[in-house]
């Protein structure tokens, strides 16, 4: 059933938030299991095997780093739904290659197909952009942040019950979980970039650094992604040290680090999908994003230095807040950026993703673990935090610089 060309329709957007919500729950199927899956096929101890996790995380965020514009300017060539359709079966071949892995080599493959594919999210967000208005931008990423989140939230749920049947058994449920969105797509998925919309493929381009110097060119959109660099910095603080954190400053139990993050997250996809859109109804994109910046930096200070459990979940709902900065300052960029470079600007800001998921941790790890020894000049567990806090403040200006050019 060929459906390019077909014209989007009102249930285009529904289409991807299933689609980006499959892709979480697939993603999030794993986590559970993949130090043991590490640790079976090394031989190694969990602390051996954390090691190898961390190199399999940095092989992922460095292919996705090195690719991602790539696949942002075929999406630009060729279309959307090719480039979103073959991302997501790429991930079924992962998955499964992972869940038949006799040896780490080919986890080390899986995980480099999977860096190498990781376009879903910014070619979904060219699909968006597509569709949407320039005042609708903005709700839209929105909604896709919400899916993310909800399936960041059951993945690892259902990962941990197939857990029990073998450290293997997710990869299968995520492999099948790939397969079936991929059919899905097939049938249902229009094509969004008109031809006429289309522009030559240029290898110049389609690379991190090409990438960058044709998102520069336009200065409000340059200031806008030293903004959004600094956001992704910030965020990726709760990955990084949540858990950390919260055992030490108020000796946390596993299930109460999970509830927590599991709290944040469902904070995070309730104010992207359902408030995102009131908000920016009232606000604008510009005050919206001030917003963000502004309840992130309450937020990440609040956690930082809190003195109680009872503020850290007093201040989780102003975290969730802070989670409508990104999808603003997505939505400023993008309604400046002609029909046929969209993809190429989600694949450049997957870049900055990639780049901080491999900074970020290595940055906030060394502030706690500075900070939380006995002997530290002063004890501050929840130092990570507040230097998130500082970093989402910088953003700021930037922001600023981009307002006044836009």
């Amino acid at each position: 059933m060929k459906l390019t060309g077909r014209p989007a329709g009102k249930h285009a957007a529904a289409f991807v938030f299933v689609t980006m919500v499959l892709d979480a729950i697939g993603i999030g199927l794993i986590i559970p299991v993949m130090p043991e899956l590490i640790a079976q096929v090394t031989g190694d101890p969990l602390a051996g095997a954390a090691r190898w996790g961390g190199a399999l995380a940095f092989t992922y965020a460095i292919m996705m780093f090195v690719f991602g514009p790539t696949l942002g300017s075929l999406s630009d060539r060729f279309g959307r739904r090719p480039v979103l359709l073959v991302s997501v079966f790429m991930l079924s071949v992962d998955y499964l290659i992972m869940a038949l892995a006799p040896t780490l080599v080919w986890l080390f493959i899986g995980r480099a197909l999977s860096g190498l594919s990781a376009a879903t999210h910014a070619t979904a967000a060219a699909f968006m952009a597509d569709i949407s208005t320039a005042e609708e931008r903005a709700r839209n990423f929105g909604l896709l942040g919400a899916a993310f989140g909800v399936g960041f939230i059951v993945g690892p749920t259902i990962g941990g019950f197939l857990g029990e049947i073998g450290p293997r058994a997710p990869f299968y449920g995520a492999a099948a979980i790939a397969l079936l969105n991929f059919i899905y797509g097939a049938l249902v998925l229009p094509e969004t970039l008109k031809v006429e919309d289309r522009r030559p493929f240029d290898l110049k381009r389609a690379n991190p650094f090409g990438a960058a110097r044709q998102i520069v060119k336009i200065k409000s959109v340059a200031w806008f992604a030293l903004a959004f660099l600094f956001l992704q910095l910030a965020f990726f603080v709760y990955p990084s040290v949540w858990a950390f954190y919260t055992r030490e400053a108020f000796g946390w139990s596993s299930f109460r680090v999970g509830l927590s993050l599991a709290a944040v997250g469902v904070g995070f996809a309730l104010v992207q999908g359902v408030f995102m859109g009131r908000i920016l109804g009232r606000l604008g994109s510009r005050r919206t994003a001030l917003l963000g910046l502004a309840a992130s930096v309450i937020a990440l200070a609040g956690f930082g230095l809190a003195p109680s459990e009872l503020v850290v979940w007093m201040v989780v709902p102003i975290s969730a807040l802070g989670a409508i900065a990104t999808p603003a300052l997505n939505g400023l960029m993008s309604n400046q950026i002609a029909k046929d470079a969209q993809g190429e600007l989600q694949g450049a800001l997957a870049g900055i993703t990639a780049i901080t998921t491999i900074v970020s941790p290595v940055m906030m790890t060394q502030v706690f673990a500075f900070f939380a020894d006995a002997e530290a000049p002063v004890y501050l567990p929840g130092a990570p935090f507040v230097f998130a806090a500082v970093i989402v403040a910088l953003a700021y200006i930037p922001f600023r610089l981009g307002a006044r050019h836009g």
